[in-house]
């Protein structure tokens, strides 16, 4: 699996439709979309899906009228429940590079060793797409329609689809639950995979994930974090905490009030990431990025966080809330990303959905 900011081809997304994640502020959330998808094909291709001939035309509309509809954006008439690409589609992988665990081209796992004496497999030349198993984070019911999202992206990219198994039975795993280098390290956290409340695998354990992400992801190498920020409806998705920059840099979350509810979680994992190493055995360069005041609506807190970028060909997307930490968050990822645009994508409505850019994006290497 590439790292991010690794060359796209593609970026996919799904035109919102379900009023049920964003009650009673709906409207806004399209416009919310044509600002992404203007920013986003002026450097890459957009897969955008669809409901059907219907909401192609109201997308068009809307895309015309913010002056974002461009010939880099290709339609695809394909329903689903909810638009959280990044979890219910497919995760793309590249042709292989020496040295990386891929599966084979029928999906087969056929043992090798690395020099840590784990096991993985060999991989094919050309591209695959891991198509993980999707429930709706074991929390909704409905799921069924974005459940074979991931196929039908594969299929329409011409991509060698794999259903990864472990112990006999398909691995259901969100792509905002983790997050790689594309060197041989993947980040994910306890609190999404181990625990026993929105439990994904029953049938599997630390050692199985560790096995898992080797064969299938080419990250041999597991980064264990704790538990995420409050709010956050998946029950701690990394993408809201702690993300790769560089192959060997994180940018991290921090909460430097201790009497907010997520000072002592974000500071547990800023700890386990000063004494982590990568692939190579080298400790990390570890960037702090303060938290975003407190975002609220209906009495809710919402799990707005600076970590839910999206990085592009040329661009970074990067959630902003109108609070006073949206200008060091702009600033630190300018820093980060010196070659690419940093654009603010106003999320303050967008957030009640209880996700934000990373949640919506799955790239499509090139």
């Amino acid at each position: 699996m590439p790292a991010e900011w690794e060359p796209h081809a593609a970026t996919w997304l799904a035109w919102p439709h379900y009023h049920g994640d964003w009650p009673g502020k709906f409207e806004p959330i399209s416009w919310v979309y044509a600002e992404i998808i203007r920013n986003l094909a002026r450097h890459e291709r957009v897969e955008l899906i669809v409901n059907n001939a219907s909401a192609a035309r109201q997308a068009r509309r809307v895309l015309e009228r913010a002056l974002a509809l461009s010939d880099n954006i290709r339609f695809h008439h394909w329903p689903t429940n909810r638009v959280w690409l990044r979890d219910s589609g497919c995760i793309f992988l590249a042709p292989k590079q020496p040295g990386l665990a891929r599966p084979d081209s029928r999906g087969r796992l056929s043992p090798h060793e690395n020099r840590e004496g784990h096991e993985f497999t060999r991989a094919p030349e050309g591209p695959a797409a891991m198509k993980f198993r999707f429930n709706a984070w074991a929390k909704y019911s409905n799921w069924r329609l974005d459940e074979k999202i991931g196929s039908l992206m594969a299929r329409a990219t011409h991509t060698h689809e794999v259903r990864p198994e472990s112990l006999g039975t398909r691995i259901v795993l969100e792509g905002g639950s983790i997050d790689v280098n594309g060197a041989g390290t993947i980040l994910t956290t306890e609190e999404c995979l181990l625990s026993k409340e929105q439990e994904r695998n029953p049938h599997m354990t630390r050692v199985q994930y560790d096995k898992a992400f080797a064969d299938y992801l080419g990250a041999p190498h597991t980064i264990w974090l704790g538990r995420g920020i409050v709010g956050d409806d998946t029950h701690g998705h990394v993408d809201d905490l702690t993300r790769f920059v560089r192959k060997d840099t994180v940018i991290t979350m921090v909460e430097r009030d201790s009497k907010d509810l997520n000072h002592a979680p974000l500071l547990a994992n800023l700890r386990r990431l000063q004494s982590a190493r990568d692939q190579d055995g080298k400790q990390l360069t570890i960037v702090e990025l303060p938290m975003p005041q407190p975002v609220v609506f209906e009495g809710r807190r919402l799990p707005a966080s600076y970590a839910n970028f999206y990085i592009a060909n040329g661009v970074v997307l990067a959630p902003v809330f109108n609070r006073p930490n949206d200008r060091i968050a702009l600033n630190t990822l300018a820093e980060l990303f010196p070659t690419r645009e940093i654009v603010p994508i106003y999320s303050g409505d967008f957030i009640w959905g209880l996700g934000a850019m990373h949640c919506m994006t799955q790239q499509q290497p090139a």
